[in-house]
C-alpha cells in the first residue's frame, strides 16, 4: 500500500472489550497528516483504552489499524507515546537525562550502549522543553509539570511522526500547558500528526483543528468547527454536564468584562 497518499492512522470497525463489557464499539475513522487531534469524552468513554489499542497494548475482538497503510509492526518506530503521569512509578531511582535517553532503545537495541550523538539528542529535546538544567535531577524531585516536560521530551526523542498523548495537560500549571501547546503547534508544522487526549471543553477550540468525539461508540469525527457543537457534546456527555461547561463559561466571560 502506498504511503505518500495514506492518511497518518486509519481505524477501520474497531471494537475493544474488558472481559465481557464492551469498551470501544465499531470505531471507524481516517486520521490525516499533520493535525493536532483532541480525543475527547466523559470518564469511562473508551479514551486511554483507544490509545492502548492503537498501540499494541490491547488486543481488539475485532477491526484494525493502519498506520500509513501499513500495520503497527511495519511503524512502530515512526509512533511515539506520552503516558498518563499520573500511571508513572516517580519514586524510581533514576534522573531525567536517562529517563529521556530511553526514547532512544527503540532505535538502538536493548544491548546498545548510547554514544555520545544520543546523549547530545537528549540533551537537544531537553532544551527544547526547557528542561536541561534539569537533566540530572531525580525524576521524584521535580513538579508536575516538570515530570510532563520530560515524558514529552522522551517522546521527541524517539523522532516520530504520529505522536498518542493521554492527557498532556493534566496536573500541570498554566505557563506549562501554554508552553506544551505552543510545542505541539511547532510539531504539527513539522508535519507531525498529534492525538491528544484532552478533558478541558473550555481549550478545544483554542487548541486542535479535528476532534474525535467518543462515548464507547464514535459520537462524531471532523474539524473542530463541524463537530464541537452542542448537539454532539450533549450526546456525549450528556445535558448536565453540557450545562456545567456553559455556566463556567459565563461565570469567566463575566470576570473577565468578555460576556
Amino acid at each position: 500500500m502506498g504511503e505518500v497518499n495514506s492518511p497518518a492512522i486509519e481505524i477501520k470497525n474497531l471494537t475493544v472489550h474488558y472481559g465481557k463489557t464492551p469498551v470501544l464499539w465499531e470505531i471507524n475513522c481516517s486520521i490525516p497528516r499533520g493535525i493536532l487531534l483532541g480525543i475527547l469524552g466523559p470518564n469511562g468513554a473508551g479514551k486511554s483504552t483507544l490509545l492502548k489499542t492503537l498501540l499494541g497494548q490491547l488486543k481488539p475482538i475485532g477491526g484494525e489499524t493502519l498506520f500509513f497503510g501499513e500495520k503497527l509492526r511495519e511503524k512502530k518506530k515512526k509512533i511515539a507515546y506520552v503516558p498518563q503521569r499520573s500511571s508513572v512509578d516517580w519514586d524510581f531511582p533514576i534522573n531525567v537525562e536517562n529517563v529521556v535517553l530511553m526514547g532512544r532503545y527503540q532505535k538502538l537495541g536493548m544491548l546498545k550502549w548510547p554514544k555520545k550523538a544520543d546523549r547530545q539528542a537528549v540533551h537537544a529535546v531537553l532544551d527544547r522543553v526547557g528542561m536541561l538544567p534539569f537533566a540530572r535531577r531525580q525524576i521524584s524531585q521535580l513538579s508536575g509539570g516538570q515530570q510532563q516536560r520530560v515524558f514529552i521530551a522522551r517522546a521527541l526523542l524517539q523522532e516520530a511522526d504520529i505522536y498518542l498523548m493521554d492527557e498532556p495537560f493534566a496536573g500541570v500549571d498554566i505557563a506549562t500547558e501554554k508552553a506544551l501547546i505552543a510545542l505541539f503547534a511547532e510539531l504539527k508544522k513539522e508535519g507531525k500528526t498529534l492525538c491528544i487526549v484532552h478533558h478541558d471543553l473550555m481549550t478545544v477550540r483554542s487548541y486542535f483543528d479535528w476532534i474525535l468525539l467518543l462515548n464507547s461508540c464514535l459520537i462524531d469525527f471532523g474539524p473542530v468547527e463541524e463537530v464541537f457543537h452542542e448537539e454532539n457534546l450533549k450526546r456525549a456527555y450528556g445535558s448536565s454536564a453540557y450545562l456545567f461547561t456553559e455556566t463556567k463559561k459565563l461565570a469567566q466571560a463575566r470576570s473577565t468584562g468578555d460576556e
